[in-house]
């Protein structure tokens, strides 16, 4: 899936000195890269067994969230931050850099037994992740993958998903 790199747009200094930021945007907008994208998640994705749920991270895990679900025959599953879901939700605290911050998911999004794919654009340390497997566990529910579009193998991510199987379509 390397011919998807040339559709990520990396942006130095963003959103402050010293990352380079990858942006998927490029890759959006491209008709192709996008069906390309999508294919290849879906395809990752359907020999496992039956996944139930899609779970994306917010937010840009949302612009392949529905179409990778609709793609398996399964349902999607929005993990937000605090405050930005209608109906009574559970949490999940993990660690920043400098600091804590919290996801959150609505208490009847999985039911005990659910198969789970947990998609998002970019690993880097894995902690926004391994917060979401535990929200999805917390409810009963089996994490069968992680899916992202890009893997920064130069981080953590993968040994923080240690234990989970992980795909990835691009890897810096």
């Amino acid at each position: 899936m390397d011919q998807l790199k040339q559709y990520i747009r990396e942006v130095p200094d963003f959103p402050k000195a010293g990352i380079n930021f990858f942006d998927i945007t490029t890759l959006l907008k491209d008709a192709k890269a996008l069906r390309m994208t999508t294919d290849s998640f879906a395809w990752l994705f359907s020999g496992k067994p039956r996944i139930d749920k899609v779970v994306a991270i917010e937010s840009r895990g949302y612009m392949f969230g529905p179409s990778l679900a609709y793609s398996l025959g399964a349902g999607f599953v929005p993990v937000r931050k605090p405050g930005k879901l209608p109906a009574k939700t559970i949490k999940q605290s993990y660690d920043l850099e400098y600091g804590k911050d919290t996801l959150e998911m609505h208490e009847d999004a999985i039911q005990p037994g659910e198969r789970v794919v947990i998609v998002d654009d970019v690993i880097a340390t894995g902690g926004t992740e391994l917060a979401t497997a535990k929200l999805v566990e917390q409810l009963g529910g089996k994490v069968e993958a992680f899916g992202f579009i890009i893997e920064l193998t130069f981080l953590p991510g993968r040994e923080k998903l240690a234990g989970y199987h992980v795909e990835s379509l691009i890897r810096y």
